[in-house]
């Protein structure tokens, strides 16, 4: 069995929350908390290694330990994002450049390694590293794609939303009306899902003179939390089926 959780529309739903979740998260600590973009990267990042570490040693998929490394891989991303284009200038449009190269380079990495990059065959700890790495990368560009849109694009957090809605709309016809890559689809989705997030996420909380509805970040993060919660283990939560498991 696969120790990464089947993907179906509840998959989604957690992913978008918890990506969501991600940037209100990464926001309490750096700014409402004042710890600062560096040291909550460095935070962040401890909890994620310490958590991917737990993840690649457990027998078998545990969905709290998996939607928990989720959420610290996005609250990283969030962090990691935020220093490297704010606090190091590198800017949402070169950061966005840089991280897309490093995702596109993870992958290949994978496919030359295994031959695909499928998450049905997440079930060894070398496959675990290569799917974490990507995770982690796919969850930073997403913040970087988002704040460029935004921001840089000058269109706003909601005008991004939308643009990044009828993205996954995209998708999602073309996953019901084509026969296109479903391992491409993946991917794709679960990186347009990250800036999704993140606009939602920014609208909630930044101020409204920057076009946000200025809502607390500590208790929109609580919120968020509760509802993931709620929704692991109310929705079925099943293991993917590894494609050597029936031969």
């Amino acid at each position: 069995m696969s120790k990464v959780p089947e993907v179906t529309l509840g998959f989604w739903i957690i992913k978008i929350l918890a990506t969501t979740l991600g940037e209100t998260g990464g926001d309490t600590l750096t700014m409402t908390l004042g710890w600062g973009y560096l040291a909550g990267t460095a935070l962040f990042l401890c909890v994620l290694i310490a958590l991917v570490i737990a993840q690649i040693v457990a027998k078998k998929f545990r969905p709290l330990l998996y939607w928990a490394t989720i959420i610290a891989s996005t609250t990283f991303g969030t962090t990691m994002a935020d220093f490297a284009d704010r606090s190091l200038g590198i800017g949402y449009t070169g950061g966005s450049t840089i991280l897309l190269a490093a995702l596109l380079a993870v992958l290949a990495l994978w496919y030359w390694s295994e031959g695909t990059v499928s998450v049905d065959t997440v079930s060894t700890p070398r496959i675990e590293a290569y799917y974490w790495a990507a995770i982690t990368v796919s969850q930073t560009l997403g913040t970087a794609l988002g704040d460029w849109i935004a921001d840089t694009g000058g269109i706003g957090y909601e005008g991004g939303a939308l643009i990044f809605s009828a993205g996954l709309a995209v998708l999602v016809a073309l996953y019901f009306w084509t026969d296109i890559s479903r391992v491409f689809l993946f991917w794709a989705a679960f990186i347009l899902t990250r800036p999704l997030g993140a606009t939602v996420g920014d609208f909630l909380d930044k101020p409204v003179d920057q076009g946000g509805l200025s809502l607390s970040r500590p208790i929109a993060s609580a919120v968020l939390v509760v509802l993931i919660a709620i929704l692991v283990f109310a929705l079925p939560q099943r293991a993917g089926r590894h494609p050597g498991a029936q031969a």
